[in-house]
């Protein structure tokens, strides 16, 4: 089905190379792995189209699969201007921040993200080790056992809340694993 449907596409471009549906066949090639050809086809595409602001995200994405992060993250920058709230490109400059190594900026995005979609459950979950990377609630154990101190009072309040979170989560994944295996 997705041959056909890249087959179609491409037909489409070949009558009229201005066309549109430059967009959908970049995403199609970048969805069944072929992010060359997605990015090979967004840059043709974006020559007549240079707003087209999907087929941006879908370049950038592309970029990020083939682990060319500094571009990703420009082009998908480049939508977030245009689109602040473009929940694609801010999960993907989160991405691109997060691979490259800059976890609070990686972080930053993702929150954003999450503001804009809060069920997302990857997208908390992704969030919240980033939060607890970053900025423990528990100290570390040392190799024999030992904790850290003990944390304050207004450390444990900080705490509870993400800890509940965590608990939802935990909850939430279960029943999504019971419906998926038929047993609810």
């Amino acid at each position: 089905m997705d041959n056909q449907r890249i087959e179609d596409l491409k037909r489409r471009i070949q009558k009229d190379p201005a066309s549109i549906a430059f967009a959908q066949l970049g995403e199609e090639y970048r969805r069944t792995g072929r992010s060359r050809e997605a990015i090979e086809t967004c840059r043709a595409g974006l020559k007549h189209h240079p707003g087209y602001l999907s087929a941006r995200v879908t370049l950038g994405r592309a970029l990020l699969d083939i682990g060319e992060l500094e571009q990703a993250e420009r082009e998908l920058k480049e939508v977030l201007r245009l689109a602040p709230e473009n929940l694609a490109a801010l999960r993907g400059v989160a991405d691109a921040l997060h691979r490259r190594g800059d976890r609070a900026s990686a972080l930053a995005h993702y929150e954003i993200a999450l503001a804009l979609a809060p069920r997302d459950i990857d997208l908390q979950r992704t969030v919240l080790a980033l939060r607890e990377e970053l900025h423990p609630v528990f100290p570390p154990v040392s190799p024999d056992g030992e904790a850290g101190r003990a944390l304050s009072r207004e450390e444990a309040e900080r705490a509870l809340p993400m800890l509940e979170h965590w608990l939802e989560l935990i909850i939430a994944d279960r029943e999504q694993r019971l419906a998926a295996s038929g047993r609810t």
